[in-house]
């Protein structure tokens, strides 16, 4: 579904990511883990064509991204990926029914559409009688559960995650970590995670271990 081919990429002098090769397959759940500075959260903005490599591939479904003019990326982005961040990011002026709509209103979809959209998985995730609720009046983990809504929203084929329970307690991450498995096993998203939780990588398919810019280890689930 999704290969990186020989991935470099420096900020200034520091090189960060030294020649970076992965295979990701549809319906996988892969983590990311490694020290801080190891390049984790680098490798999956490169992922999420939010950060361009200085050099090497991007290819999803055998498109090269960075060949895009940046109003295709742009369109792909918005339509094929969804990200969850460790602090939600969402915005606190809108409720969480308008915050899970945003990126299908930027992607051009009628409100009727954005609404019904919204409503499906604000159902799904349990979360129907918070639809008029602005995130200050949600807790930690329903925001984090409505983020994963937006994330959904434009039905995109991968979510790419960076500490998605990072800034949550126990009981709240193993509901999000309960959370991705279900959704793959009734949708069959594909995931790609970030994190320092022990728990999370013991659920994935695949953990890709980095340390200093380059792949030290890959442990298989399977």
């Amino acid at each position: 579904m999704i290969s990186l081919r020989s991935i470099f990429k420096s900020y200034g002098s520091l090189p960060v990511l030294k020649g970076i090769s992965l295979d990701i397959q549809e319906k996988e759940i892969i983590c990311i883990t490694g020290e801080s500075g190891a390049g984790k959260s680098t490798l999956l903005h490169i992922l999420g064509t939010l950060d361009k490599p200085d050099s090497g591939e991007v290819i999803y479904s055998n498109r090269n991204v960075f060949n895009f003019s940046a109003k295709e990326l742009s369109s792909f982005r918005n339509k094929e990926i969804g990200f969850v961040f460790q602090f939600h990011q969402l915005i606190p002026e809108l409720t969480a029914l308008e915050n899970i709509m945003l990126p299908m209103m930027i992607a051009g979809a009628s409100k009727k559409v954005c609404e019904t959209r919204a409503m499906e998985l604000l159902q799904y995730l349990g979360l129907e009688s918070r639809k008029s609720h602005k995130s200050t009046e949600l807790s930690g983990g329903e925001q984090q559960r409505i983020a994963i809504g937006r994330a959904l929203s434009a039905n995109p084929k991968v979510i790419l995650a960076d500490e998605p329970s990072g800034n949550l307690d126990s009981k709240n991450a193993r509901s999000v970590h309960d959370m991705f498995l279900k959704l793959r096993e009734d949708f069959g998203y594909t995931f790609v995670i970030v994190t320092h939780n022990l728990e999370l990588p013991q659920i994935a398919d695949r953990q890709i271990i980095l340390s200093d810019g380059q792949i030290m280890d890959e442990i298989k689930k399977y």
